[in-house]
């Protein structure tokens, strides 16, 4: 293996990040939806600005949601609760200009469509979807986005128990991680951008951030050391933040929703999709390919692409990288993830269980590498070993 020594970057951003509003409502729309019925079919968009959250899409379901009150519940949950943030639960507008489910994309995904396809679920829509998997950490994801994300969550329950009183909703971190060959030797570079309460200072800032958020995380990994350096709230300041500092929209961080960059993205976005859109689906179910192959240890690192067709009930490709770690000929273990896994839209429903109200969990803090999850499972490792045998 190569013993070059390089950086590696990934960034997050905290659930008050504008456009992670966003995203939390659409999933939150879409977890309302398949409450009272599963077989909802949503695409839900959301934009947020200064006091004002829009909703629209394509939506058709058997259920009545209230999406004033699904809106505004989220908006408080994640701590937009004051008219100084520029966004306030209470008293923002929120308009709604969602419709129904085009007919033609419809016909496709319920096997209605082509005869040749007839009863058989498709795909609802064209597209290629990755999924990625290393050995680098418990959770077989890389290194530099974990410990971004555990940043954050880390900060926003800081905030959440009034811990550090003066932070505010919105923040993003960035982790840089040196590398020699694949293993993580130290940590690099930490930045972390938090807004905060007007009046307080930047060295109680600084001091707060570093001590009681970074180094709880980051020390227990050993890959801190006297050379790491910390960029706090680099322009100094950091009062103006949320819908009110930037616009947010649904599907606008697709890097940190994934591996932050270590893996390949199709770039479709996952949040306010129902699971008949392979942009969500089949994004997880390579993901769990990926960590059951790498789980199984026939590589240390491994990338499927899976490629679908509008109204096709099945793949129309499928390919595995495992960057020179597998341990067996990767046509073995490409033949062995055919014969293991069920890839079709509907299988990847049915295998993973996913018509059930559990995406809003999955839109901030991205939706690889917790546990809480079925894409995560491991439970295919030794029908694997079988396979390639």
């Amino acid at each position: 293996m190569e013993k070059r020594r390089y950086f590696f970057t990934s960034e997050s951003v905290g659930e008050g990040h504008p456009d992670k509003l966003c995203d939390q409502v659409s999933d939150a729309i879409l977890d309302a939806c398949l409450k009272d019925d599963p077989e909802s079919r949503v695409a839900c968009e959301t934009f947020a600005s200064t006091s004002l959250v829009l909703i629209g899409g394509e939506i058709t379901t058997k259920t009545f949601v209230d999406f004033q009150k699904v809106v505004r519940d989220v908006a408080g949950q994640i701590g937009y609760t004051n008219p100084d943030y520029g966004l306030d639960c209470h008293s923002m507008a929120v308009l709604d200009m969602i419709h129904s489910q085009s007919p033609d994309i419809s016909q496709g995904v319920s096997g209605t469509g082509l005869k040749k396809y007839k009863g058989r679920q498709g795909a609802g829509d064209q597209g290629m979807m990755f999924g990625f998997a290393c050995d680098e950490t418990k959770e077989l994801m890389p290194l530099p986005i974990s410990l971004a994300h555990k940043i954050l969550i880390k900060a926003a329950d800081l905030r959440k128990k009034k811990v550090i009183q003066w932070l505010r909703p919105d923040a993003k971190s960035q982790v840089t991680v040196e590398y020699e060959g694949r293993r993580p030797i130290r940590v690099d570079a930490v930045v972390v951008s938090h807004q905060h309460d007007p009046d307080t200072g930047y060295k109680e800032i600084e001091a707060a951030v570093i001590e009681q958020i970074i180094r709880p995380v980051l020390e227990p990994t050993g890959l801190l050391d006297g050379k790491t350096k910390y960029y706090i709230n680099p322009t100094g300041r950091f009062v103006v933040g949320g819908p009110f500092g930037d616009t947010g929209l649904t599907g606008r961080k697709i890097i940190v929703d994934s591996y932050g960059g270590m893996g390949r993205h199709g770039g479709g976005a996952f949040s306010g999709k129902d699971p008949t859109k392979v942009d969500r689906s089949a994004a997880y179910a390579a993901r769990y390919v990926a960590k059951n192959v790498v789980a199984a240890k026939l590589a240390g690192r491994c990338e499927i692409e899976l490629a679908y067709a509008i109204g096709v009930p099945f793949p129309v490709s499928v390919m595995v990288d495992t960057f020179g770690t597998s341990t067996v000929p990767e046509q073995r273990i490409e033949e062995a993830i055919k014969q293991v896994f069920d890839l079709s839209p509907a299988g990847i429903i049915k295998t993973l269980d996913l018509r059930r109200p559990i995406y809003q969990k999955t839109a901030s803090y991205g939706h690889f590498g917790r546990s809480e999850f079925p894409w995560e499972k491991t439970d295919k490792i030794g029908d694997l070993k079988e396979a390639v045998r």
